[in-house]
C-alpha cells in the first residue's frame, strides 16, 4: 500500500490543481468500494495523467506485492487460525489425516492432524501486522521486507498433546512455515507457560522482529513438507528419550 500511495502521490503532485484535489480528499469519507485511492485514480485517468494500460500495470504490480492480503480480511480468529490454516496445510500435505472419535476413541481435539503411522501434528497460524495500532487488520498488514515492528502470537500451545508443531505465518507477500518438534517448543527461551490461569501444560510464544531469525533452523519448504514433519518427529523422539 505504501508503494502504491507513493506512485499515486507522484502523479497527483504533477497536476495543476493538485492542492484542490488533495483538499477534496481530506473532506471525503471513504466508503467501500469508493475510497481515496479510487478518487485519485479516476482524476488521473480523466486528466490523461494515467492511461488505462498504466493503471492495469499498476494494479498487476500491486496484486503481486500483496497476493496474500486477502487473508488479512478474515476477521474471525478461528476462521483464519483453524479453518483456513488447517485446510491450507492439508492442501500441501495430502497424506495428513483428520481425527475424530470414530478413528480414535480417546481423541478430543488435542491436536489437528495425524501423519501415519504415529505423528500427532498441531497447526498454529498468525499474521504479521504493524504493532500497537488501532487500524483495521488489512491496513496494518506488513510486507516481509517491512522495518516496522510486529508481533505474532502463537497461542494455546500444548506441547504434551502433539509431537510436531507446524506454524504458519502470513505477510502481505509471502507465507512462511516452521516445523518444530514439540520438545523444542516447550523448552524454547521464548515459550511462556501458563497462558491462562489454571491451564496446566498450556502456553504461548511471541515471534517478533527481534527473535524471528532465531527460528530460521525450523523453516520448511512447502514442497518438502512431509519430509520436514518426519524429520522433526525423529528429533522429538530422540529429545524425549534423552530427557527421560
Amino acid at each position: 500500500m505504501d508503494k502504491l500511495k507513493q506512485q499515486l502521490d507522484t502523479l497527483l503532485s504533477s497536476l495543476e490543481n493538485a492542492t484542490e484535489i488533495q483538499a477534496a480528499l481530506l473532506r471525503q469519507n471513504s466508503v467501500y468500494p469508493f475510497n481515496n485511492i479510487e478518487h485519485i485514480i479516476v482524476h488521473l485517468i480523466a486528466l490523461n495523467k494515467l492511461t488505462l494500460e498504466e493503471y492495469e500495470d499498476m494494479r498487476t504490480e500491486y496484486l503481486s506485492r500483496n497476493k496474500y492480503l486477502y487473508l488479512f480480511e478474515i476477521s474471525a480468529p478461528r476462521g483464519f487460525g483453524e479453518v483456513w490454516a488447517q485446510k491450507h496445510l492439508k492442501d500441501l500435505v495430502s497424506t495428513l489425516q483428520s481425527l475424530n472419535k470414530r478413528s480414535d476413541s480417546k481423541y478430543s481435539g488435542q491436536y489437528d492432524f495425524f501423519l501415519p503411522p504415529s505423528i500427532r501434528i498441531e497447526v498454529k497460524a498468525s499474521r504479521a501486522v504493524e504493532f500497537q495500532t488501532d487500524k483495521p487488520l488489512y491496513l496494518k498488514a506488513l510486507s516481509s521486507n517491512s522495518s516496522k515492528p510486529f508481533d505474532m502470537n502463537f497461542q494455546q500451545i500444548k506441547p504434551a498433546c502433539c509431537d510436531v508443531f507446524v506454524w504458519i505465518a502470513v505477510w502481505r507477500d509471502v507465507i512462511k512455515y516452521w516445523v518444530i518438534p514439540s520438545f523444542e517448543v516447550e523448552n524454547n527461551l521464548f515459550y511462556s507457560k501458563g497462558q491462562h490461569r489454571g491451564n496446566i501444560g498450556e502456553g504461548q510464544l511471541h515471534l517478533n522482529q527481534d527473535n524471528i531469525y532465531q527460528f530460521d533452523k525450523y523453516l520448511a519448504n512447502p514442497m518438502n513438507f512431509e519430509e520436514a514433519i518426519i524429520s522433526a518427529f525423529n528429533k522429538e523422539i530422540k529429545s524425549r528419550n534423552f530427557s527421560s
